[in-house]
Protein backbone atom coordinates (compact mmCIF):
# COMPACT_ATOMS: atom_id res chain seq x y z
CA UNK A 1 0.00 0.00 0.00
CA UNK A 2 1.21 3.08 -1.09
CA UNK A 3 2.12 5.71 2.53
CA UNK A 4 1.14 9.66 2.63
CA UNK A 5 2.48 11.52 5.25
CA UNK A 6 -0.69 12.79 6.05
CA UNK A 7 -2.36 10.07 5.99
CA UNK A 8 -0.40 7.63 7.81
CA UNK A 9 -1.48 5.50 11.15
CA UNK A 10 1.48 4.68 12.98
CA UNK A 11 -0.42 4.89 16.77
CA UNK A 12 -0.29 0.75 17.65
CA UNK A 13 -3.33 1.66 20.12
CA UNK A 14 -5.51 2.76 17.19
CA UNK A 15 -4.23 -0.03 14.42
CA UNK A 16 -4.73 -2.60 17.38
CA UNK A 17 -8.77 -1.16 17.24
CA UNK A 18 -8.88 -1.49 13.99
CA UNK A 19 -7.86 -5.64 13.73
CA UNK A 20 -10.00 -5.62 16.78
CA UNK A 21 -13.01 -4.58 14.88
CA UNK A 22 -12.67 -6.05 11.37
CA UNK A 23 -11.08 -9.44 11.60
CA UNK A 24 -12.09 -10.93 8.47
CA UNK A 25 -8.99 -10.51 6.61
CA UNK A 26 -7.22 -11.07 3.17
CA UNK A 27 -4.25 -13.35 3.33
CA UNK A 28 -2.02 -12.81 0.34
CA UNK A 29 1.19 -15.01 -0.59
CA UNK A 30 3.83 -14.80 -3.84
CA UNK A 31 4.85 -18.32 -4.88
CA UNK A 32 6.23 -19.71 -7.84
CA UNK A 33 2.78 -19.97 -9.68
CA UNK A 34 1.80 -16.17 -8.72
CA UNK A 35 0.10 -14.58 -6.27
CA UNK A 36 -1.99 -16.09 -4.43
CA UNK A 37 -4.80 -15.10 -1.50
CA UNK A 38 -7.19 -16.20 0.99
CA UNK A 39 -9.92 -14.82 3.52
CA UNK A 40 -9.88 -16.01 6.62
CA UNK A 41 -10.68 -14.38 10.63
CA UNK A 42 -8.32 -13.71 12.61
CA UNK A 43 -8.08 -12.15 15.89
CA UNK A 44 -4.77 -10.13 17.67
CA UNK A 45 -3.18 -12.84 20.31
CA UNK A 46 -4.76 -11.87 24.10
CA UNK A 47 -1.24 -12.62 25.54
CA UNK A 48 0.58 -9.87 23.47
CA UNK A 49 0.31 -5.46 23.31
CA UNK A 50 1.22 -5.67 20.36
CA UNK A 51 0.38 -6.38 16.27
CA UNK A 52 0.79 -10.09 16.74
CA UNK A 53 -2.17 -11.49 14.82
CA UNK A 54 -3.54 -15.74 15.16
CA UNK A 55 -5.49 -17.63 13.17
CA UNK A 56 -5.94 -20.59 11.12
CA UNK A 57 -6.12 -21.56 7.30
CA UNK A 58 -7.80 -24.71 5.92
CA UNK A 59 -5.94 -27.40 4.37
CA UNK A 60 -4.52 -27.42 1.54
CA UNK A 61 -4.16 -23.73 2.13
CA UNK A 62 -1.49 -24.10 4.10
CA UNK A 63 0.97 -25.95 1.90
CA UNK A 64 -0.39 -23.10 -1.03
CA UNK A 65 0.48 -20.35 1.22
CA UNK A 66 3.68 -22.17 2.39
CA UNK A 67 2.77 -21.15 5.59
CA UNK A 68 5.80 -20.43 7.76
CA UNK A 69 8.44 -20.78 5.02
CA UNK A 70 6.87 -18.04 3.32
CA UNK A 71 6.14 -13.86 3.85
CA UNK A 72 2.33 -13.66 4.19
CA UNK A 73 0.86 -10.25 3.67
CA UNK A 74 -2.13 -10.07 5.88
CA UNK A 75 -4.85 -6.88 5.05
CA UNK A 76 -7.41 -5.78 7.22
CA UNK A 77 -10.22 -3.22 5.74
CA UNK A 78 -11.79 -1.13 8.01
CA UNK A 79 -14.81 0.99 7.20
CA UNK A 80 -14.54 2.29 3.92
CA UNK A 81 -16.71 4.56 1.00
CA UNK A 82 -17.53 7.18 -1.67
CA UNK A 83 -17.14 10.59 -0.67
CA UNK A 84 -19.22 12.94 -3.34
CA UNK A 85 -17.69 15.94 -4.68
CA UNK A 86 -21.15 17.73 -3.66
CA UNK A 87 -20.30 16.99 0.03
CA UNK A 88 -17.25 19.65 -0.40
CA UNK A 89 -19.38 22.58 -0.89
CA UNK A 90 -19.31 25.23 -4.21
CA UNK A 91 -15.49 24.45 -4.70
CA UNK A 92 -13.42 22.37 -7.88
CA UNK A 93 -13.59 18.56 -6.79
CA UNK A 94 -13.51 15.37 -7.55
CA UNK A 95 -15.06 11.99 -6.04
CA UNK A 96 -12.76 10.00 -4.07
CA UNK A 97 -12.93 6.77 -1.70
CA UNK A 98 -12.14 7.61 2.22
CA UNK A 99 -11.12 4.36 3.76
CA UNK A 100 -8.92 2.39 6.85
CA UNK A 101 -6.38 -0.35 6.49
CA UNK A 102 -4.05 -2.50 8.36
CA UNK A 103 -1.26 -4.46 6.22
CA UNK A 104 0.93 -6.77 8.27
CA UNK A 105 3.70 -8.80 6.66
CA UNK A 106 6.05 -11.11 7.80
CA UNK A 107 6.38 -15.24 8.38
CA UNK A 108 4.01 -16.80 10.00
CA UNK A 109 4.96 -19.58 12.81
CA UNK A 110 3.07 -22.69 12.64
CA UNK A 111 1.09 -23.60 15.63
CA UNK A 112 1.31 -26.72 17.63
CA UNK A 113 -2.36 -28.99 17.47
CA UNK A 114 -3.15 -27.81 21.08
CA UNK A 115 -2.21 -24.57 20.25
CA UNK A 116 -4.74 -24.46 17.35
CA UNK A 117 -7.87 -25.83 19.55
CA UNK A 118 -7.40 -22.79 21.67
CA UNK A 119 -7.40 -20.55 18.99
CA UNK A 120 -10.19 -22.13 16.94
CA UNK A 121 -12.15 -21.87 20.66
CA UNK A 122 -10.95 -18.49 21.33
CA UNK A 123 -12.43 -17.40 17.37
CA UNK A 124 -15.82 -19.30 18.23
CA UNK A 125 -16.22 -17.41 21.57
CA UNK A 126 -15.24 -14.07 20.34
CA UNK A 127 -17.88 -14.71 17.31
CA UNK A 128 -20.69 -16.23 19.37
CA UNK A 129 -20.57 -14.23 22.69
CA UNK A 130 -22.94 -11.91 20.88
CA UNK A 131 -25.78 -14.47 19.71
CA UNK A 132 -28.59 -14.85 22.18
CA UNK A 133 -27.83 -18.63 22.75
CA UNK A 134 -24.13 -19.19 22.11
CA UNK A 135 -23.12 -22.07 20.58
CA UNK A 136 -19.54 -22.48 21.67
CA UNK A 137 -17.07 -25.33 19.87
CA UNK A 138 -16.86 -27.67 23.07
CA UNK A 139 -20.38 -27.52 23.62
CA UNK A 140 -22.86 -30.51 22.89
CA UNK A 141 -24.29 -31.37 20.00
CA UNK A 142 -20.42 -31.32 18.94
CA UNK A 143 -18.17 -33.74 21.01
CA UNK A 144 -14.48 -33.99 21.88
CA UNK A 145 -14.21 -35.99 18.66
CA UNK A 146 -15.62 -33.72 16.11
CA UNK A 147 -13.56 -31.04 17.45
CA UNK A 148 -10.67 -32.26 16.97
CA UNK A 149 -11.72 -33.62 13.53
CA UNK A 150 -12.23 -30.02 12.65
CA UNK A 151 -9.13 -29.07 13.92
CA UNK A 152 -7.26 -31.97 11.78
CA UNK A 153 -8.45 -30.17 8.53
CA UNK A 154 -6.78 -26.96 9.59
CA UNK A 155 -3.50 -24.88 10.54
CA UNK A 156 -3.11 -22.54 13.00
CA UNK A 157 -0.80 -19.49 12.88
CA UNK A 158 0.63 -16.66 14.76
CA UNK A 159 1.81 -13.51 12.94
CA UNK A 160 4.15 -11.28 14.53
CA UNK A 161 4.94 -8.52 11.82
CA UNK A 162 8.38 -7.22 10.76
CA UNK A 163 6.55 -4.65 8.68
CA UNK A 164 3.39 -2.44 9.20
CA UNK A 165 1.98 -0.34 6.81
CA UNK A 166 -1.32 1.50 8.21
CA UNK A 167 -3.68 4.00 6.21
CA UNK A 168 -6.11 6.60 7.78
CA UNK A 169 -7.69 8.51 4.61
CA UNK A 170 -10.56 10.21 5.96
CA UNK A 171 -10.76 13.36 4.34
CA UNK A 172 -7.58 14.83 6.54
CA UNK A 173 -6.49 17.54 3.60
CA UNK A 174 -10.29 18.74 4.39
CA UNK A 175 -11.29 22.08 6.12
CA UNK A 176 -12.31 20.57 9.74
CA UNK A 177 -16.15 22.54 8.48
CA UNK A 178 -15.93 20.20 5.18
CA UNK A 179 -15.64 17.34 7.52
CA UNK A 180 -18.27 17.81 9.72
CA UNK A 181 -20.39 17.92 6.31
CA UNK A 182 -19.57 14.83 5.12
CA UNK A 183 -19.44 13.28 9.13
CA UNK A 184 -23.32 14.30 8.63
CA UNK A 185 -23.84 12.93 5.13
CA UNK A 186 -23.13 9.89 6.15
CA UNK A 187 -24.67 9.32 9.50
CA UNK A 188 -27.68 10.44 8.39
CA UNK A 189 -27.41 11.60 4.78
CA UNK A 190 -30.24 10.88 1.97
CA UNK A 191 -27.42 8.76 -0.62
CA UNK A 192 -27.39 5.55 -1.26
CA UNK A 193 -23.56 6.08 0.38
CA UNK A 194 -24.67 6.46 4.13
CA UNK A 195 -22.77 4.57 6.10
CA UNK A 196 -22.29 4.94 10.42
CA UNK A 197 -19.08 3.30 10.66
CA UNK A 198 -17.05 5.73 8.16
CA UNK A 199 -18.86 8.46 9.80
CA UNK A 200 -17.65 7.04 13.14
CA UNK A 201 -14.26 6.85 12.52
CA UNK A 202 -14.02 10.06 10.87
CA UNK A 203 -15.65 11.56 13.98
CA UNK A 204 -12.77 9.68 15.90
CA UNK A 205 -10.17 11.19 13.98
CA UNK A 206 -11.30 14.57 13.69
CA UNK A 207 -11.47 14.68 17.43
CA UNK A 208 -8.19 13.43 17.82
CA UNK A 209 -6.76 15.71 15.20
CA UNK A 210 -8.37 18.76 17.37
CA UNK A 211 -7.77 17.76 20.53
CA UNK A 212 -3.65 17.69 19.62
CA UNK A 213 -3.96 21.61 18.45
Amino acid sequence: MRQNPSFAMTDVAEMRRVVEHNPWATIMSATDEGLVASHYAVMLDPGRDDLTIVGHVGKPDDLIHGLGERELLVILQGPHGYISPGWYGDTPSVPTWNFVAVHLSGVPEVLTPEENLQVLDRLVARFESGMPAPRLMWERPNDPEYVRRLERGTVGFRLTPTRVVAKRKLSQNRPDEVVETIIAELEQGASPYADPRLAGEMRRDLDARRAAR
